[in-house]
C-alpha cells in the first residue's frame, strides 16, 4: 500500500484561497465520494481517503496501491476551480513516513498557528469520523489516523507543549483590551453559534462586557449559547439594522459568502458616529468582506492577523517541541515498520496456504494407511518424511539445476532460512 498527502494550511496559503477548499462537516462524505471517484479511475480500484477541513487547513488523506499525488492535486484544483499551478504553488505533497510525521503533528497541536492547542484533535477525530461512515476509510488509514490519536495522548501527558499556548479566542481578547480600556463598558456581537464562537464567547464572558448577543440563523441554537452567557439571541437577517450597537464583533459561521458586508458596516460606524468597531473574523471562507478593513474607525483581524498574538514564551516551547518531536519520531518509525510488515502479508497468506495443502494431502495419506492397518509407527513415519520431502522439494531443485550465480543465491538463502543455530 502506498500513503500519500496534499494539503494546504496557514503557512502556505493566504486565507482568501484557503476559503476556497474549505469543506463544511456536512459537505466532507460526499466530497470524498467525488474524490475517491475521480482519483480512483486512475487506479482501477477506489483509494481510502479522508478529508480534514478547518479555518487554518484542508488536507487529503489517501491510501492505494499506488501514489497519486497529481491526480489528487487536480481533482482539488478543480473542486475549488483554482488553477492547479496555484495550487501547487501553495500545497505540500508528502508520502508514507512523510505523511505519518505530518499527521500526528497535526493531531499534536505541532502544526497549528496556535501551538499546542488542543481543538484541532477533536476536528481529526470529526473528519476521521465521517469518512468512517462514509464507507472512505480502510485498514491503513484506520491506522495511521489511531495511531495519531495515541501520539497525540502521549505528547498531552508526557509534554508541557499545551501550557504555553494561546488560543485564537483568548488573543482576540487580548487586542480587544488594546483598544478598549474597560471591557465591561463594551458589547460584543458573536455571529454564528458553532465551536469556535463557543470558545470566544467564554473567553469574553469571563471579561463580564456590559452585553452579550448571539445572532444564529438557527435560533435554537442560538438561543441555548445566549442563554449560557446571559446573552440575548438575534437573526442573522436582522444584523444590518442592529450592527451599530455592538463594539465588538465576532464572526465564525459555514457561509460560502461574506454575510457582513462594506455597505453594513458603513451604515453602522456612521450611525456610531465614528466610534471604533473592533471585529474578528475566524471563518473560512471570510464571513466580514475584506473591503472593511480598510475603513478608518474599523480594527478588523482575520485568523492569519491573529498569528504574531499567539507566538508568545518560545524558549518555553521550543523546549517542549523537542520533546513531543521524539515521540513523534518514535511513533513514525512504528507506523513504518507496521506498513513494511502490511508488505508480507500476501507472501505469507500464501506460505500458509501452500503449507496448509501438503498437510492435507499427507493427512489423508496416512488415514488410508490407517483404515488398511498399516502398523501407526510406519504411518506416522511416512507422514513426517512426505512432509518433509514436500517442505524441501524447492529448495532441493534450485541446488540442483540453474546456472553457478543461481544455485550460490540458493545456498545463501537456505543455509538462512534451515541452517542456521537458534539465536
Amino acid at each position: 500500500m502506498a500513503v500519500w498527502a496534499l494539503g494546504i494550511n496557514h503557512n502556505t496559503a493566504p486565507v482568501d484561497l484557503r476559503g476556497r477548499f474549505a469543506f463544511a462537516l456536512d459537505q466532507i462524505a460526499p466530497t470524498l465520494h467525488s474524490l475517491r471517484t475521480n482519483v480512483g479511475n486512475s487506479l482501477g480500484r477506489q483509494p481510502e481517503a479522508a478529508i480534514l477541513s478547518t479555518c487554518n487547513r484542508t488536507e487529503i488523506y489517501c491510501a492505494g496501491r499506488q501514489h497519486e499525488i497529481e491526480t489528487t492535486l487536480e481533482w482539488l484544483a478543480r473542486s475549488g476551480q483554482v488553477n492547479p499551478a496555484v495550487v501547487r504553488e501553495h500545497s505540500y505533497m508528502l508520502q508514507d513516513a512523510g505523511v505519518a510525521r505530518h499527521a500526528f503533528r497535526v493531531a499534536s497541536g505541532l502544526d497549528s498557528m496556535v501551538l499546542g492547542e488542543a481543538q484541532i484533535l477533536g476536528q481529526l477525530k470529526d473528519a476521521v469520523r465521517v469518512a468512517d461512515e462514509a464507507g472512505a476509510l480502510g485498514t491503513t488509514l484506520n491506522q495511521l489516523f489511531q495511531r495519531s490519536f495515541a501520539v497525540a495522548k502521549e505528547v498531552r501527558t508526557s509534554t508541557e507543549i499545551g501550557a504555553h499556548s494561546i488560543s485564537m479566542s483568548a488573543a482576540a481578547v487580548r487586542l480587544a483590551g488594546n483598544l478598549f480600556e474597560d471591557l465591561t463598558k463594551v458589547k460584543v456581537l458573536f455571529v454564528g453559534a458553532g465551536e469556535m464562537i463557543e470558545l470566544a464567547a467564554t473567553h469574553f464572558a469571563a471579561r463580564s462586557p456590559k452585553g452579550i448577543a448571539i445572532a444564529n440563523r438557527t435560533l435554537e441554537r442560538g438561543e441555548k449559547l445566549a442563554t449560557r452567557f446571559g446573552g440575548e439571541v438575534m437573526r442573522l437577517a436582522d444584523l444590518p439594522s442592529r450592527l451599530h450597537e455592538f463594539d465588538v464583533i465576532v464572526s465564525s459561521t459555514a457561509s460560502q459568502l461574506p454575510i457582513i458586508g462594506l455597505g453594513a458596516v458603513e451604515r453602522a460606524l456612521k450611525a456610531r458616529k465614528h466610534r471604533p468597531m473592533f471585529m474578528v473574523d475566524l471563518a473560512v471562507p471570510r464571513d466580514i468582506e475584506p473591503e472593511v478593513k480598510a475603513l478608518e474607525d474599523v480594527y478588523l483581524y482575520t485568523v492569519d492577523d491573529l498569528a504574531h498574538v499567539v507566538q508568545t514564551g518560545h524558549a518555553n516551547r521550543q523546549a517542549a517541541v523537542a520533546q513531543a518531536e521524539a515521540i513523534i519520531d518514535a511513533g513514525v518509525q512504528s507506523f513504518v515498520h507496521w506498513m513494511d510488515q502490511r508488505g508480507t502479508v500476501p507472501l505469507i497468506q500464501q506460505l500458509n496456504q501452500q503449507t496448509d495443502e501438503w498437510r492435507t494431502v499427507e493427512l489423508a495419506r496416512a488415514r488410508k494407511l490407517l483404515a488398511k492397518g498399516e502398523d501407526i509407527d510406519t504411518v506416522l513415519e511416512a507422514l513426517s518424511r512426505g512432509l518433509t520431502q514436500k517442505m524441501l522439494h524447492g529448495a532441493m531443485a534450485e541446488l540442483r539445476g540453474g546456472d553457478a550465480e543461481s544455485r550460490q543465491r540458493a545456498s545463501t538463502a537456505i543455509e538462512h532460512f534451515f541452517l542456521r543455530k537458534e539465536r
